[in-house]
């Protein structure tokens, strides 16, 4: 096993924990890049010599290393992955009682560029470095020992695996379904298992659609990106009054119709869905004097790089404030931020910035994250990237 030389004083982030390797932190004369195979293993280096972990290589990219282990001369094997995704199942049968759930998150399970959601016997899986690609066979492998899934499915088409180099071209083992059900807080979801958002349904938010729907008896909700409809058919559940669904997408419409309809019948002539941009749909909400008691703002990420940080908070800004304008006095309004770039103060400074423009008093009553089957890395703030505030507005 090769090594891989750190330029003076470029440990420290390391030293602390963190587990990626930047390219520019590479001493590329000692070590020099090009030399490396994407995803090939090598022992990382401080300036001075001293082994700090073992990691995988891609020379092409901007994260150039990921460490896998804290001891050198560590190979990336499938004894290795082995152990790692038996630790992720053990954690998750510790805490759900059903096989639903987020199997394997990245680095918070320590294991770097793969994410894997569990549907019972079906799992989807995202690939985001070369270097778990190389290994892919390894991992169908330690997946089917584990658990013995009848069907998994390689959902490529993610901007991660552009940066490594990779194709994004879908692949799949074994018979996946057309839709998947998935039990969530006393409801059940139909979601698309191969053309759904992300990997088909959002676990993440599973705590906080529960918190949201405890305001839900007798509310008008409304839910914003509604995607296949989590928060606001779990809201109708424990008896809201009338849901409304908005989101850009009639596929996602017609999923929550149908969620809607399964899980709280009685409420299907209170369901109404809008289709359309969400700024421009809510501006129209707010001109005809439409009000909800309860609404759910669950965007996706406004800020996927740091450059965009500006533009992406001004659309923070911009929403929080259409969303809050649509509430009846003493109203409560859920807003998520899944943008790691957007942190928790920030997004706490969009809600008093549209409690003032409003001249409405706001109190935060839950400040929630991501679900613990998405684990965070201690070092790596990157890793904790879901906010979710519900708030009284007054």
């Amino acid at each position: 096993m090769r090594t891989l030389v750190l330029k003076k004083d470029e440990d420290r982030r390391i030293s602390a924990g963190h587990l990626w390797v930047f390219s520019n932190e590479v001493d590329t004369r000692k070590s020099p890049l090009a030399d490396f195979a994407p995803g090939e293993e090598a022992t990382l280096l401080d300036a001075r010599g001293k082994a700090l972990g073992s990691l995988c290589v891609n020379p092409g990219s901007l994260i150039c290393g990921r460490l896998h282990s804290r001891l050198p001369r560590t190979p990336l094997d499938e004894t290795l992955l082995r152990q790692r995704l038996a630790q992720a199942l053990d954690m998750r049968q510790r805490r759900f009682s059903e096989p639903w759930y987020r199997l394997c998150h990245g680095e918070g399970d320590l294991l770097p560029g793969l994410i894997i959601d569990r549907y019972d016997g079906h799992l989807t899986l995202q690939i985001g470095t070369a270097a778990m690609e190389a290994r892919k066979p390894l991992l169908v492998r330690c997946l089917e020992e584990l658990l013995r899934p009848v069907s998994l499915r390689f959902d490529n088409d993610i901007p991660a695996r552009g940066l490594e180099g990779l194709s994004r071209e879908e692949e799949t083992l074994g018979p996946v379904p057309e839709f998947l059900e998935v039990p969530e807080n006393g409801c059940r979801f139909t979601v698309p298992a191969a053309r759904g958002q992300k990997t088909g349904w959002f676990y993440d938010q599973r705590a906080n659609r529960r918190e949201f729907a405890r305001y839900a008896a007798g509310a008008d909700v409304l839910d914003i990106f509604s995607y296949a409809g989590g928060f606001g058919v779990t809201a109708a559940a424990q008896g809201a009054a009338s849901v409304t669904f908005l989101d850009a997408s009639e596929a996602a419409l017609d999923l929550c119709r149908r969620n809607l309809e399964a899980n709280a019948p009685g409420l299907s002539a209170a369901m109404q869905t809008l289709a359309g941009d969400a700024f421009q749909r809510l501006g129209e909400l707010a001109a005809s004097g439409r009000r909800f008691s309860l609404v759910s703002l669950d965007p996706p990420a406004f800020i996927k790089r740091r450059k965009d940080a500006a533009q992406g908070l001004a659309a923070y800004r911009k929403i929080n404030l259409l969303a809050a304008s649509l509430l009846a006095p003493g109203g409560i309004l859920a807003t998520s931020s899944c943008s790691h770039h957007l942190d928790a103060d920030e997004l706490g400074r969009c809600i008093a910035r549209a409690a003032a423009r409003l001249g409405r008093p706001a109190r935060i009553l839950y400040a929630g994250g991501q679900g613990p089957d998405h684990p965070v890395h201690a070092a790596m703030p990157e890793t904790a990237y879901l906010k979710c505030r519900i708030v009284r507005f007054d």
